[in-house]
């Protein structure tokens, strides 16, 4: 049977350490991460790393630069799923991964107490499941609630 390809993506910092809790679940797939930074390869030795542009939406141009980075990721790695915990680099990769027919799993940040990130808002479209850390965010319209990584 044909291992599961996984790209995991978030951003560095508290995205990337909820990602990385999360690790002992991708154990039996093909793994790629990405993140936003160079710095955190190491804490993923031996397996696929990629660091993209780090932007936000005050800062258009990168923006657009991860999102290409991004996508020219996707293309070649081709994941049959994509779990992130955000932000604006795991938008990108769910949107892309998605037009490709990839299973996409959004993990708000449990930063997000009161309401979902923008970044998750937006993703909602695009999740084949979209998810909350935090049970009173969520609702028979989603998101789903189903823990924390924390």
């Amino acid at each position: 049977m044909k291992q599961k390809k996984l790209l995991a993506v978030a951003s560095a910092g508290g995205h990337w350490v909820q990602l990385l809790r999360m690790r002992p679940a991708f154990e039996f797939l093909s793994l790629h991460w990405i993140s936003t930074s160079p710095g955190v390869a190491s804490q993923v030795d031996h397996e696929e790393f990629t660091s993209v542009r780090d932007a936000n939406m005050w800062d258009k141009p990168g923006l657009v630069l991860m999102a290409i980075q991004i996508a020219w990721r996707v293309l070649l790695y081709r994941p049959d799923i994509v779990v992130t915990t955000g932000a604006a680099p795991g938008y990108f990769a769910i949107v892309f991964a998605r037009l490709l027919g990839a299973k996409t799993i959004w993990i708000d940040s449990i930063a997000n107490a009161e309401e979902m990130s923008l970044a998750g808002k937006k993703a909602r479209r695009w999740a084949t499941h979209w998810i909350t850390q935090w049970p009173e965010l969520s609702g028979d319209d989603g998101p789903t609630y189903i823990g924390s990584v924390l």
